[in-house]
């Protein structure tokens, strides 16, 4: 039986959140209050604290350095290939040459 994943919204977190930080409820009060576990909306605390602006992107949506890196290695793989290519059709010439 497999078991799905409860998806919470960025606002739910954010306020989730807020309670801890702004209101002062501890951490423990607050996830028994939205029955959720503790290290679930401690890690929500700790992830909103490192970078409040682009904390919970959500699905689909990268924090904009996962979507540098995500388009950098799609330009490598790129690069990558042209390059094999390069080499094959160097080869297949200078074979020629001989």
């Amino acid at each position: 039986m497999a078991t799905t994943r409860k998806l919470y919204s960025r606002e739910y977190k954010l306020e989730a959140v807020r309670l801890v930080t702004e209101r002062g409820v501890s951490v423990a009060q607050a996830a028994r209050d939205l029955g959720l576990h503790q290290s679930v909306l401690r890690n929500w605390v700790k992830e909103f604290t490192a970078d409040p602006k682009h904390a919970f992107p959500g699905q689909g949506h990268l924090k904009p350095e996962q979507a540098e890196i995500e388009r950098l290695r799609k330009e490598v793989a790129k690069l990558k290939a042209e390059r094999d290519i390069l080499k094959k059709a160097a080869a297949y010439f200078a074979k020629d040459q001989i």
